[in-house]
């Protein structure tokens, strides 16, 4: 059988982990790997999105060696020796990809360490050019908010009790500050309990902002937990 061309690297083939890039610095993949092409990032932020391209393409070879196993394990083919023999071999080059891609994820997780800790070094600065959607965000949150993970996509979103859904990075943003916390005790499928800091009642004690900042959940079954309350 003849083995089909790899694909191209996707640049958001890791959701989870780019959502915490562009909490961390500000800019989304597509913006980072730009201005990594035109020369202007400084040298950790370069770093970083060096390390992204090479996960990026990690993923994008277990992705291929998995959609291959799946045609070949599918019943089309004749099942023979030379099947049994092609299987064991995908199998071999899927798990010998996922262990490059998961040592491509650690030297993320390593570049990108540093920009977090830089972001978090000054909570008091961040809460002072706080934005009116972060506002607006730390208001929802302050009834109650859960960190969901999406069953389909993989993305993540904060969905706040009064139904209004906060973007990851955005609510990772506030993390970063100090305005925010998440309780990583429970599974992200489950939901996870996110909360209002002193830092961010502080905030919110001495501004009122004006909600809209951040868009409502929209009202597609399946898509997010059902159990939040209804929109009015």
């Amino acid at each position: 059988m003849r083995r089909d061309p790899a694909p191209a690297a996707d640049r958001h083939a890791v959701p989870s982990l780019d959502s915490r890039i562009e909490a961390a610095t500000g800019h989304d993949v597509d913006t980072l790997w730009a201005h990594r092409d035109r020369g202007v990032l400084d040298e950790a932020h370069a770093h970083l999105v060096d390390r992204h391209r090479e996960l990026a393409q990690a993923e994008t070879g277990v992705t291929f060696y998995r959609t291959l196993l799946n045609r070949l394990s599918s019943g089309v083919l004749p099942i023979d020796a030379a099947l049994f023999s092609r299987i064991d071999r995908t199998v071999h080059q899927l798990r010998d990809a996922a262990g490059i891609r998961d040592a491509a994820a650690e030297r993320v997780l390593a570049a990108l360490e540093p920009i977090e800790v830089t972001a978090r070094a000054a909570p008091d600065a961040a809460a002072e050019t706080i934005s009116t959607a972060a506002q607006a965000a730390l208001l929802a949150i302050a009834g109650g908010a859960k960190l969901y993970e999406h069953l389909l996509t993989g993305r993540l979103a904060v969905t706040a009790a009064c139904g209004t859904r906060i973007p990851y990075a955005e609510a990772q943003r506030l993390v970063s500050g100090g305005l925010v916390a998440v309780d990583t005790s429970h599974p992200v499928h489950a939901g996870q309990p996110v909360s209002l800091t002193d830092a961010g009642r502080a905030v919110l004690a001495s501004r009122r902002p004006a909600v809209g900042g951040v868009q409502p959940v929209a009202a597609r079954p399946g898509a997010w937990p059902s159990g939040l309350a209804p929109r009015r």
